[in-house]
C-alpha cells in the first residue's frame, strides 16, 4: 500500500490533475509497476556493495534494501523515485568530506539508517540528507551524527520527516548548522523527532502551511524552534528544553502553538518564547517552567494567550507596549519572581480570568472571581528593566513598600494595566 501511496503522488506531481480524468490509466500504471518493480540488495558481502551503483541501476519505484555494515560514501545521489530502506541500521559514513545523501527526485521514501560525519563548509550547506525542489518525499527513523545541517529541504512541497533522531556536536553559531532546515517550503509535517546539538533545532524561513508535532528539541546553541516569515504553521505538542532560547517566532501571521512545553531555557538573556511581529496568532495549553523569561514580545498583535501555565520564571512574561489587542485569560501564575512587566505606561490588551499567586484579594460573594482588580506589574520589575543592576535589592523591605505604594496610586506602571477578574483558585483545563 505506502509503494502504491507513493507512485500515486508522483504521478500526480508529475502529469498534474489531468489524471483524474482517466484514472484507470493511473491505476493500469500502478499495476504495471508494481508487477515489474523489483528488490535490490547492497550488502557487503554481496556482489552489490555499493549504495550509490545500487541507486543508479535500479528503476523507478525499485526498492533497495542495504543490510547492515558501515557504508563509507558520500555525495549520493537519487535521482529517481524509490524505497531505500536500512535493515538493522546500515550507517552511511561521509568520511567529513561533503554532503552524504541528495534527493534529487519526487516520491522517494528514505528509512532506518544511521548517517554520519558530513563534511563542514563555510559556503555550502552541506547536510546528511538534502532535498532540492522536490516533493512528496518522506524520511522516516533515520539516526543522523555528526553532521553539519541534518536534514535539509529547499523548495520542496508535502515532506514528512517523521521519527528521525538527530545528534550534532555543538561548537557555535558559525561552526554549527541547523538540525532540520526548511527554506521555501509548504505543507510540511515534522513529527517525533529528537534533535539535540545543532545551532538551531529546527528552522523555518518562508513555510506555509506546516505542521510540527510532537517533537524533543533540546541542547541547542541558539534556538530550539527558530521561524521567520511563515505563515499559516501549527506546533502542536513539542518540548523546548535547555536551549539558548526555546523558540523565537518573527515576522510571521496565524501561527497555532497549543499544548507544547518551554522547560530549563535558562541563561542572562534566554527566553522560553520569543515574539517579534507576530499577528493573530494563538498560544494555548502550553507550559512554561524555568525559563528566565517565559515569554517576550515585542511589536506582535491580535494573539489568544490563553490556558497556559506559568511556573517557577524569572518573569513570566515581558510584554511590551508596541504590543495591541491581545487577549491573556484562563492562564496560572504560579512561584515566579516576576508574573509580568513592561517597558512603558501605555497598555491596549486585555487581561482577565487568570490565577495569579500573589493575588492578595478577597472574594466576598464566593463566586471564584477576586472583588478587587489585580495589577501584575510590580513597579520593582519595571525597575529591573531600567537598571539590571538593582536585582540584588529583590528581597528587601523598601522593594515591598515601594511596590505597595504603587499598586496603590500607579505612576510608572501602566494605570489600565490589570486584571478586573483575577481567579481565586487556578484554572483549570480539559
Amino acid at each position: 500500500m505506502q509503494r502504491i501511496n507513493q507512485l500515486k503522488k508522483y504521478v500526480l506531481a508529475t502529469y498534474g490533475a489531468c489524471v483524474i480524468k482517466c484514472m484507470a490509466v493511473l491505476y493500469l500504471v500502478f499495476i504495471c509497476q508494481i508487477a515489474f518493480s523489483k528488490t535490490v540488495t547492497v550488502s557487503l558481502d554481496g556482489p552489490q556493495k555499493s549504495i550509490q551503483n545500487a541507486i543508479n541501476s535500479a528503476s523507478p519505484f525499485d526498492t533497495i534494501l542495504v543490510k547492515s555494515g558501515r557504508y563509507i560514501e558520500f555525495n549520493i545521489q537519487i535521482d529517481k523515485p524509490l524505497f531505500i530502506i536500512g535493515e538493522d541500521r546500515p550507517i552511511i559514513d561521509g568520511d567529513h568530506k561533503a554532503e552524504i545523501i541528495t534527493i534529487m527526485s519526487d516520491s522517494v521514501l528514505f528509512k532506518g539508517f544511521q548517517i554520519q560525519h558530513v563534511g563542514f563548509s563555510f559556503t555550502k550547506d552541506w547536510a546528511g540528507i538534502k532535498i532540492d525542489n522536490k516533493d512528496y518525499c518522506t524520511i522516516e527513523d533515520n539516526i543522523l551524527l555528526d553532521t553539519y545541517f541534518g536534514i535539509y529541504l529547499k523548495k520542496s512541497d508535502h515532506i514528512i520527516l517523521k521519527n528521525n533522531v538527530l545528534a550534532g556536536i555543538p561548537k557555535n553559531e558559525v561552526n554549527s548548522g541547523n538540525g532540520i532546515h526548511l527554506w521555501y517550503c509548504e505543507n510540511a509535517h515534522i513529527e517525533g523527532n529528537e534533535i539535540r546539538g545543532h545551532r538551531d533545532g529546527i528552522y523555518f524561513e518562508f513555510v506555509e502551511n506546516s505542521k510540527i508535532i510532537g517533537n524533543l528539541s533540546e541542547n541547542n546553541i541558539r534556538y530550539g524552534l527558530h521561524f521567520m516569515f511563515s505563515n499559516h504553521d501549527d506546533y502542536i505538542g513539542n518540548t523546548f528544553k535547555n536551549n539558548g532560547t526555546g523558540v523565537a517566532v518573527m515576522f510571521s501571521r496565524f501561527i497555532l502553538m497549543k499544548n507544547n512545553t518551554f522547560i530549563d531555557n535558562w541563561g542572562t538573556t534566554n527566553y522560553g518564547l520569543l515574539f517579534k511581529e507576530i499577528y493573530d496568532g494563538e498560544l494555548s495549553g502550553n507550559l512554561f517552567q524555568n525559563n528566565t523569561t517565559a515569554i517576550f514580545a515585542d511589536g506582535s498583535n491580535r494573539i489568544k494567550i490563553i490556558n497556559n501555565e506559568f511556573r517557577k520564571n524569572g518573569w513570566a512574561m515581558n510584554i511590551f507596549s508596541s504590543c495591541m489587542d491581545n487577549e491573556i485569560a484562563y492562564n496560572n501564575f504560579i512561584s515566579n519572581t516576576f508574573d509580568l512587566t513592561t517597558n512603558g505606561t501605555r497598555n491596549t490588551n486585555d487581561y482577565h480570568d487568570n490565577y495569579w499567586d500573589q493575588y492578595a484579594g478577597y472574594d466576598l460573594d464566593k463566586d471564584g472571581i477576586g472583588d478587587v482588580p489585580y495589577r501584575p506589574v510590580r513597579l520593582f520589575s519595571y525597575l529591573i528593566g531600567k537598571v539590571p543592576e538593582s536585582i540584588i535589592l529583590l528581597r528587601s523591605l523598601f522593594i515591598d513598600m515601594i511596590n505597595i505604594a504603587e499598586k496603590i496610586a500607579p505612576v510608572l506602571t501602566p494605570q489600565s494595566l490589570m486584571d478586573e477578574r483575577p481567579k481565586m483558585k487556578p484554572n483549570t483545563y480539559d
